[in-house]
């Protein structure tokens, strides 16, 4: 089954959480995704320092357990340190998915030990890092329980572009579930001073053209509000647009290998009758 992974970009309190995960699970369970719940509990790579950076570990990592018992759905949450893992591993509380940011994703001693927890390991790939650079990432984690997320790459200052042909080799050459991240993959880095800025109105197209290309698995940022969030509001979907996100994703992965189906067959008719084409 094809995931995906949404909710706020920080965890701000448990009945938003709520909400969230309620609308979300809801939408997945209609389109026949894995739902996973994300949100950070500390933003700790903020633009400026007098950026909001979240509840904290202790009352995030709380919250957001608090999230899973209320709606009944699985976790995702990042991690920056290695201790931090530890904390949440002693107290419990670790989510159903440990996320590596993208600015760590080539931290040995992270990765190792989100690894050895036994998790589902989502790494996202850094915007600095080529598609083949993935491979000195699983020579620290190896292909089992581990995901790599495609964010966008960077191109010229306070841009992203995201690369299809890379999705298509990693889709290729990587034994291990490929996750399009949507939002994030429209920000713009530092685009507005003392913070980033970003477009939420390409996030469906981008989102329409990965599932055309072959990518099941997804990762979207989702607000009730995303113009008033405390972090990443200009790339946030609406939680009203969800819906329409997923639909498109299901709909252009199913007639994408329609119409590939369709032209194969046609093909083989036409190569069993000795027909050019």
């Amino acid at each position: 089954m094809s995931i995906i992974i949404a909710g706020p970009c920080q965890i701000e309190s448990v009945e938003q959480g709520v909400k969230i995960a309620t609308v979300c699970k809801a939408v997945c369970e209609k389109y026949g995704f894995d739902y996973y719940f994300k949100a950070s509990f500390d933003k700790a790579n903020r633009t400026s320092i007098h950026g909001e950076r979240g509840m904290g570990l202790a009352d995030g990592i709380d919250a957001l357990s608090e999230v899973k018992r209320t709606v009944g759905v699985k976790t995702c949450t990042d991690f920056h340190d290695t201790w931090q893992i530890g904390y949440a591993q002693r107290e419990n509380l670790l989510p159903d998915i440990i996320q590596i940011p993208a600015f760590l994703c080539r931290q040995t001693d992270l990765l190792v030990t989100a690894v050895k927890t036994g998790r589902i390991v989502n790494i996202k790939k850094g915007q600095f890092l080529a598609p083949w650079d993935v491979t000195g990432i699983l020579s620290k984690t190896g292909n089992e329980n581990v995901m790599i997320t495609e964010r966008g790459t960077s191109f010229g200052y306070n841009t992203l572009v995201v690369d299809y042909t890379g999705l298509e080799y990693m889709l290729n050459n990587y034994d291990i579930p490929i996750v399009f991240d949507g939002t994030h993959a429209v920000q713009k880095p530092g685009g507005q001073g003392s913070s980033s800025g970003g477009n939420r109105d390409h996030v469906p197209g981008l989102c329409r053209a990965a599932s055309a290309l072959g990518v099941s698995n997804y990762f979207l940022e989702v607000h009730e509000d995303p113009d008033n969030a405390p972090s990443d509001g200009p790339n946030m979907l609406w939680l009203a647009d969800f819906e329409n996100v997923l639909r498109d994703i299901r709909d252009y992965h199913y007639e994408t290998r329609k119409s590939v189906g369709d032209y194969r067959e046609l093909t083989n008719d036409l190569h069993d009758r000795g027909t050019p084409h």
